[in-house]
């Protein structure tokens, strides 16, 4: 067990200060990131172009519709640009466009920012150049993102930052989805915050994740588990300085818009709670399986997502509370956004990029890694080539067609049909849910876990590592814990 002076982040008696000052210990302290961070560098930024090499033939076509999906190398980068009316100096949320039923940029204000940085870079570019600048420029401040994700995700991993941060980088899902939309800069931002709060910085972690919020919704609900734990553990005050900080953060970027531009900031939130059901839901599968009545009212719709969350969050916190060891943070991070993504009405290709980091913190193991990306590569072409089939109004290749062209290296000349579609979208849902059964098996039975293998506790847990129970059905049964030793990452 970790002494006192441990758990508050204190270096003790007889100790080197650089071994404390990070979750890597004396396995793997900052200066072993310092040493790895160049190779993670260089395969992040290697894999980062060959995703913009893959995007290249859509590109020298203007991203042309029918070539995006055929070469399966979309992206709503290019066209947005012209969409949103940045092209004609349009500001996010304070200026309006027509064409659509959208009227004010729909994604919120940290993303908008994101957009408005890039659009003001390509302004020395020629009018007839421009759109193309504003996808390279945006493309290179991502994979700067990249960057400081797989950075970020291999220091909160701490003995195991080699492999957890290859992992990341060296996803397919990253190369193929990194460049369809805005997302790793919340990604970016989530993987700071839990680097921060790793590093037993827990004002900086919810500034942060704060920022991260104020990019993408999704990182407000990793507020869940931190919640949980430390109220298991009793950490109140570093608990109160992480929201705190979110609270903080998120405000100080959205509070400006809200006053001046109500209209155009609360645009991302009517239109999340109007959307239907997106290509990549489950819901899409089950609409052609009986519940197309059920799921084609929008109200029903959304309750019903949001009602299947919540039970499923509500486990999440009973897991927190009764397993036997405390879980460590990013497998309830890493569960709370499965159980978001799951029931979802939309569910978009690059949405692997929020999982990315968790998955590798909360189970560095690659058989089952490996799995889930095969399940995320089916996807990501099956989604492409069936709006191909739809764009062009033909029933498709079956499955035994689609498989011949696959393995002729080449795309079913018109989509693939929506049986075969099903079958990938399914591929996605299940090897995701399979992850998440075995992360909750790990947590079930902690002797299994792979980063508890050698007797750490909870590498990117901050204050939460290697901190005693305070609520516990196991310390209210008097039961005593695993046999794993428990040892913080700082001892």
């Amino acid at each position: 067990m970790a002494s006192s002076s441990e758990r508050l982040g204190m270096p003790a008696a007889g100790t080197d200060n650089d071994d404390q000052d990070g979750p890597g210990g004396s396995g793997g302290p900052p200066g072993r990131l310092a040493r790895l961070a160049p190779v993670l560098t260089g395969l992040t930024a290697f894999v980062c172009l060959l995703g913009w090499v893959q995007k290249r033939p859509c590109a020298s076509a203007n991203f042309d519709f029918i070539k995006t999906t055929t070469n399966a190398c979309y992206t709503d980068i290019y066209p947005l640009y012209y969409v949103r009316g940045l092209n004609d100096g349009k500001v996010p949320y304070f200026d309006t466009f027509s064409g659509s039923d959208i009227h004010y940029v729909e994604y919120p204000v940290l993303s908008g920012g994101f957009m408005q940085l890039a659009a003001w870079l390509v302004k020395p570019f020629g009018l007839d150049e421009r759109g193309m600048a504003f996808y390279n420029v945006t493309v290179l401040l991502l994979a700067v993102l990249a960057v400081v994700a797989v950075l970020a995700t291999a220091y909160a991993a701490g003995r195991r930052s080699l492999r957890t941060g290859l992992m990341v980088a060296l996803s397919p899902a990253l190369l193929l989805t990194a460049y369809i939309n805005w997302d790793l800069l919340a990604v970016a931002l989530t993987a700071l915050a839990l680097a921060a709060w790793s590093a037993r910085r827990p004002a900086l972690a919810g500034t942060l994740l704060g920022l991260a919020i104020a990019a993408k919704f999704y990182p407000l609900l990793l507020l869940g588990p931190l919640v949980l734990l430390c109220i298991r553990v009793g950490q109140w005050r570093a608990l109160g300085r992480v929201l705190a900080g979110t609270a903080g953060a998120w405000l100080l970027v959205n509070l400006p818009v809200m006053l001046f531009a109500w209209e155009g900031w609360k645009e991302f939130y009517t239109f999340s709670q109007k959307r239907g059901v997106d290509w990549g839901s489950i819901f899409f599968y089950l609409q052609d399986h009986g519940l197309e009545k059920t799921v084609s009212d929008t109200g029903t719709l959304n309750l019903l997502g949001t009602g299947t969350f919540l039970a499923l969050a509500a486990c999440i916190a009973v897991l927190a509370f009764t397993a036997p060891r405390r879980p460590r943070l990013p497998q309830l991070m890493f569960l709370v956004l499965v159980a978001f993504m799951l029931p979802n009405k939309v569910w978009s290709p690059q949405y692997v990029l929020w999982l990315l980091p968790l998955a590798v913190l909360a189970r560095p193991k690659i058989p089952a890694f490996v799995v889930w990306q095969a399940g995320e590569i089916a996807y990501f072409f099956g989604i492409w080539w069936f709006l191909l089939s739809v764009s062009a109004q033909t029933p498709g290749a079956d499955l035994s067609d689609t498989v011949s062209a696959v393995l002729s290296f080449d795309a079913p000349a018109a989509g693939i049909s929506e049986d075969v579609y099903h079958l990938a979208l399914l591929a996605r849902f299940v090897t995701v849910l399979a992850l998440a059964a075995l992360v909750v098996w790990d947590i079930l039975r902690p002797s299994g876990d792979l980063v508890r293998a050698d007797g750490v506790d909870d590498p990117a847990g901050g204050v939460l590592d290697g901190a005693p129970d305070l609520i516990s059905v196991g310390r209210w049964r008097g039961a005593r814990h695993t046999s794993v030793p428990v040892a913080s990452q700082a001892s």
